[in-house]
């Protein structure tokens, strides 16, 4: 039974450890809330912590999380960490984007991130994923990521990335037919 949250983010997680996160999470309002400010608190462990949590947690939770989507793409504009980069784009991989509320800055961000080569092959993979939900309304812009994946596809790729571009082509041909 996790008696302080906080103490609990400090140490090595293990899955037992993130299961029982997720239990007391979704127990009430109050601690998904607190779960949610431990990952955008300054100590990187306990923040990187609790997003590793939020990633792990149940279906039902899924419209809560949902709702944070602008609250999780601000921390992502602004974030440095590499790994707290990785875990919320995780989290907004698997969220919906409303063709009339598209966050052009969010748009750009993961445009950015697909053909660089200083980011891990995670973030570009989650970009990669996350910008064929944004772009699929609007044919200029499966044309452009279309053109930023034929770039791509011209240096050394990981398997995951190449799966994510095969899975994201076929998006994009099922969209222009």
């Amino acid at each position: 039974m996790i008696s302080n949250i906080e103490e609990a983010l400090k140490g090595r997680l293990g899955k037992r450890d993130i299961e029982e996160i997720v239990v007391w999470t979704s127990k009430n309002h109050l601690n998904r809330e607190k779960l949610l400010n431990l990952a955008f608190c300054d100590d990187e462990k306990v923040g990187c912590n609790a997003l590793w949590c939020m990633t792990h947690l149940r279906k039902n939770d899924s419209q809560w999380l949902q709702s944070m989507q602008n609250s999780f793409i601000d921390a992502l504009l602004h974030e440095t960490n590499t790994a707290r980069k990785r875990m919320l784009l995780q989290l907004l991989r698997d969220q919906e984007y409303d063709q009339d509320n598209i966050r052009v800055d969010f748009l750009d961000f993961c445009m950015s991130k697909i053909n660089s080569e200083t980011e891990p092959y995670a973030i570009r993979c989650f970009s990669l994923y996350i910008a064929i939900k944004m772009c699929r309304y609007y044919p200029e812009l499966i044309s452009e990521l279309d053109e930023r994946i034929s770039l791509l596809r011209r240096e050394p790729l990981s398997p995951g990335l190449i799966c994510a571009i095969r899975k994201v082509q076929k998006e994009i041909q099922s969209i222009t037919k």
